[in-house]
């Protein structure tokens, strides 16, 4: 049995998740790179994606400028969409990998599996990139 991956997400732009991205991005695999909307937001902001994006866009310049660089491709930046988990949830749904890499606190990773596993396409693959939170929890 073949699994093709044709697109990825990954929640959470940190270290990890932006280098997760930048390395599918650079064997050709388009991302959605999503983070959270950014706290306190004023009320234009609220409307405004950009300032709701502001978290995942910072994210996304640290990790295309970092060195030794993670996007060894630069022609291929364009392979990662950016994103958040409240606007742009939805572009999970045609996904086939699935890669949670958010904060290391229990709660907030099963809350976020379980709007995961409402939106998944089934068969899709759904990982955890964590390296603090015991399998058995």
């Amino acid at each position: 049995m073949t699994f093709r991956i044709d697109k990825v997400a990954v929640i959470g732009a940190g270290t990890m998740g932006g280098g997760i991205a930048a390395h599918l991005a650079n064997i050709g695999i388009p991302v959605v790179l999503l983070d959270i909307v950014p706290p306190n937001l004023t009320e234009a902001e609220q409307h405004d994606p950009v300032a709701r994006n502001r978290i995942v866009q910072t994210l996304y310049d640290r990790m295309v400028k970092a060195r030794p660089a993670n996007l060894a491709r630069p022609d291929r930046a364009d392979l990662i969409t950016l994103g958040n988990t409240e606007d742009d949830f939805d572009q999970l749904a045609d996904c086939d990998w699935i890669v949670e890499v958010i904060i290391e606190q229990l709660a907030p990773k099963q809350a976020l599996m379980a709007r995961i596993e409402a939106i998944r396409k089934p068969g899709s693959i759904i990982s955890s990139n964590t390296s603090g939170i015991p399998i058995h929890e």
